[in-house]
Formats: structure tokens, sequence, C-alpha cells
């Protein structure tokens, strides 16, 4: 197989509010996504997993999620796996994400759906 793939996609509830900011011309829209698994666990007993999953989009994708997502809401995201590095007296740092290119609005708890039509940004 020639190339490489880097895709992810995650479907679940906002855990708050998106944060925006705008440094010069540019919109920068973060929230973080939960994922859940059930799954047995030793004892037999069902326990349930939740992933936190932190999601970042830029410009008029990230203008349309500040206007529509609310924590609760049920999403769709569709992205690319990144990682940040930096340093920090001497402390290497990073922070991994995921960089939107579509996310759809599914309704759900906490979104702004009206007659549950499904809401895609971009």
């Amino acid at each position: 197989m020639a190339g490489s793939v880097n895709k992810a996609i995650i479907v679940g509830h906002l855990g708050q509010d998106p944060e925006v900011s705008r440094p010069g011309e540019l919109t920068i829209c973060k929230f973080s996504v939960a994922t859940n698994q059930r799954r047995k666990g030793a004892d037999g007993e069902y326990v349930e997993a939740v992933e936190w999953h932190n999601i970042v989009c830029f410009d008029r994708l990230a203008q349309v999620c500040e206007q529509y997502l609310r924590r609760g809401s049920q999403v769709y995201v569709e992205g690319q796996i990144q990682t940040d590095r930096w340093e920090t007296d001497g402390v290497k740092k990073n922070k991994t994400f995921i960089r939107a290119h579509t996310v759809e609005f599914l309704g759900g708890k906490g979104g702004n759906d009206n007659d549950n039509q499904r809401r895609q940004a971009f």
C-alpha cells in the first residue's frame, strides 16, 4: 500500500461548551467529546469506560461550532490526529488532538436541533 492514512472518526457528546479564540484573522474553536464503551469486567459485571477526545477546528467551521454546539450536544467529528510538542523549563510536553475537517450536529442532549434535523457544519 502506498502512502499513509491519518483519519479519526468520533461520535459522542460534548463535555463542556466550546472555547473560542480569535488570534488575528483566525478563529479557533476547541471542545472535548466523550465516547463511551460498555464492557464486562473481571468480576462479570458491566463497566462503562469513558474516553475523552480533544477537538480543534478553525475558521468557518470554528464559527459554526461556536454558534450551535453546547455542553451535552451529540456530534459526529471527522478529522486527523495531530500532536503539538513543546518544552517548558526543560520538561518535554505534548498534547494529542483531532483537527476536525467535518462536524455534524446530531442533536441529542443539550443540542440545538429543531425537529431533530441534522446540521452539517462542513
